[in-house]
């Protein structure tokens, strides 16, 4: 794994307004992903983990510049993408795509698979004719598992796995540094998901590919990538080497997703911690740490102070009873 850092964020805010109503007079804000700084260096894998609305996927696209940032800056290869339009944005696309989680919804159904695959091609003008786009989808397609002769065929005549494929190939298209993987075998069958991850885990090292995996499966997680950040509620709670998260955890949010991983033996019965408490809204979410509301080790301090993230054992976590 290299050690140039490819993508760097600092006190990185995204908020959504939400309409006013009736009842609702004031002006209020889902708060998606607040204060977040984390870098990814070039040809790891670094996995976004959390539950639903924990800002995963909001970040993954603010990383791309696909949304404008309520605060903070993201640098690409050094050079901050913030505000970046027209033909310098365009030039930055070939850089960074991203492999949609849907596959049934992210394929133009109007479109043939060689004209999806290609688009990119002619949009970006990498290739001069018909024929040098022809052969460039062909390899695509043939680099992914998908044969040649059905770039004709349309995304109803795929499968989930095939359709994913394909949306892979376009990805590769541009020749990208950066791939952004918002949950690519969410909704896939488990026999199909093993096959795409060896597919990205052999592009990567065919390529030199860097993947920002965002997934809510820890055992996919722990699989493929190289570093973890855990999210909760839009903030980091701990992020670090994937092997030193997954054998000792020290965010309890963190110990709470592992528990939750089911375990392949049937026979082995255990008690299995349970979440309490309030769940927090990204509206109005509570003050101190965000997770405090449903944490059993919760102290006074906890709902008074947002802990700072600070760096313990070579991985950062942020939570005062570490």
């Amino acid at each position: 794994m290299a050690n140039n850092t490819l993508v760097e964020l600092k006190h990185v805010v995204k908020e959504f307004p939400v309409s006013a109503t009736s009842l609702l007079r004031s002006k209020q804000a889902v708060h998606a992903v607040s204060d977040v700084s984390l870098s990814i260096e070039e040809g790891e894998t670094f996995a976004l983990v959390g539950e639903s609305g924990c800002g995963k996927s909001t970040l993954g696209r603010l990383m791309l510049g696909l949304l404008p940032l309520t605060a903070g800056e993201v640098r690409f290869d050094g050079k901050p993408i913030t505000g970046l339009k027209g033909r310098e944005m365009h030039a930055l696309r070939r850089q960074m795509q991203i492999i949609f989680q849907d596959p049934y919804a992210s394929l133009n159904p109007r479109m043939s698979i060689r004209n999806i695959v290609a688009e990119p091609l002619i949009t970006h003008k990498i290739c001069s004719d018909k024929s040098e786009i022809d052969r460039r989808v062909s390899e695509l397609l043939l680099k992914v598992g998908i044969r040649p002769q059905l770039m004709s065929r349309f995304p109803h005549q795929f499968s989930g796995g095939q359709r994913q494929r394909v949306g892979i190939a376009r990805a590769l298209a541009l020749s990208p540094r950066l791939i952004v993987c918002d949950e690519p075998v969410s909704a896939l069958d488990v026999s199909i998901q093993s096959q795409i991850l060896n597919l990205l885990g052999d592009l990567q090292r065919e390529m030199g590919l860097t993947y920002l995996f965002i997934s809510h499966d820890l055992s996919v997680v722990r699989y493929l990538s190289d570093r973890v950040c855990v999210m909760f509620l839009g903030k980091v709670c701990e992020l670090g080497v994937t092997r030193d998260i997954f054998e000792a955890p020290l965010h309890p949010y963190t110990r709470f997703l592992l528990e939750a991983v089911p375990k392949p033996d049937p026979r082995a019965r255990r008690e299995k911690a349970v979440l309490v408490g309030e769940i927090p809204s990204p509206v109005n979410p509570p003050l101190g740490c965000r997770f405090h509301t449903r944490c059993p080790e919760a102290k006074e301090i906890c709902g008074q102070k947002e802990p700072p993230l600070c760096s313990i054992d070579g991985r950062q976590v942020a939570c005062h009873m570490v």
